[in-house]
């Protein structure tokens, strides 16, 4: 009986001329079903919401006198009313009086140079808000620092706030522009009602005593136009007791200084000391917070320092000159 024909297995079934060339194909399957699927999810993405659709361009214009785009890690005082801002800024009074001593319901608006409104989409958040609002009278006694809430129309945001004395105060916007990632600013007017008068003068002191508190400002060298100066902060109970520091807005304390004018301002906080990264843990009796600022030109100031004590928010006032 003859013996039965040889037959190859399956595999041998390909002609082995091919037989290398499999592991290429089949390679190059791969690659082209991985760049198909990363296609589509490509166009899958491209569907969804993608936020802020504002670019760089839209904080930008050409030309002199620009306020600058300002890095958050190294805060100046900021002419903000004598340059030119990309953004325009305006401001509503919903409220039937405005007046002092009245809760005033407010609608502020933001739009880029390019007419686009913005948002909160287009803001990163900053010492635990998207907008800082400073709000300073003409004669610097009233200093008020509020958080507007996104209202209902595009580039429309809300708040409330009290006025204490009559005449022009003037509202600096703070803010930090997704696309840009450094801080910019805005301002606007609102007058309120009622006969101003003039307070005269504040005494020029590096110390001020609120409900309790004793503050202290000391500079470490005398205050000169242009020159760097840093400033050590302390909160001291007139008791002498602890002194129940809280953080406000990510900070143990803010400081704000404005010049007589309201040109601008300068938005500071502690150099260390932070709740989130102590370096140097503070003192329970006499807190010390130092602070660094430039002041560009001679003339009087004012810094209101904003702290949170025992579950209140205080501010203090410091009034100084700069020497040219």
């Amino acid at each position: 009986m003859s013996p039965a024909p040889h037959l190859p297995p399956a595999s041998d079934s390909v002609p082995s001329a091919l037989a290398p060339a499999l592991p290429a194909v089949l390679r190059w399957r791969q690659i082209l079903l991985l760049t198909l699927g990363a296609v589509a999810l490509y166009l899958a993405l491209r569907t969804l919401p993608t936020g802020t659709n504002l670019h760089s361009a839209d904080f930008n214009m050409a030309g002199k006198g620009m306020v600058e785009l300002c890095d958050p890690a190294n805060p100046q005082f900021v002419a903000v009313t004598t340059a030119r801002s990309p953004v325009t800024m305006t401001l509503r009074a919903e409220s039937a009086v405005v007046g002092p001593g009245q809760p005033l319901r407010m609608t502020l608006g933001l739009a880029t140079s390019t007419g686009k409104p913005v948002g909160p989409v287009d803001l990163m958040v900053q010492h635990t808000r998207k907008l800082h609002l400073l709000l300073i009278d003409p004669t610097l006694r009233d200093y008020q620092h509020v958080h507007p809430e996104p209202g209902v129309v595009a580039g429309e945001w809300t708040f409330t706030f009290m006025p204490r004395l009559p005449g022009g105060y003037r509202f600096f916007a703070d803010f930090v522009p997704l696309p840009t990632a450094r801080s910019l600013y805005a301002s606007a007017d609102l007058t309120i009602e009622g006969q101003a008068t003039s307070p005269g003068p504040a005494p020029l002191s590096w110390d001020a005593a609120v409900e309790g508190y004793q503050f202290k400002l000391t500079p470490d060298a005398p205050v000169r136009a242009g020159r760097p100066v840093t400033l050590a902060f302390e909160v001291a109970r007139t008791d002498g007791g602890v002194v129940a520091m809280e953080p406000v807005m990510d900070a143990y304390a803010h400081l704000v200084a404005f010049d007589q004018e309201r040109s601008g301002f300068a938005h500071l906080h502690p150099l260390t000391g932070e709740p989130n990264a102590p370096i140097t843990p503070l003192d329970p009796i006499r807190p010390r917070l130092p602070f660094k600022i430039t002041i560009p030109s001679a003339g009087v100031y004012v810094i209101w320092a904003q702290v949170k004590l025992g579950g209140r928010e205080l501010f203090a006032p410091f009034w100084f000159e700069v020497a040219p």
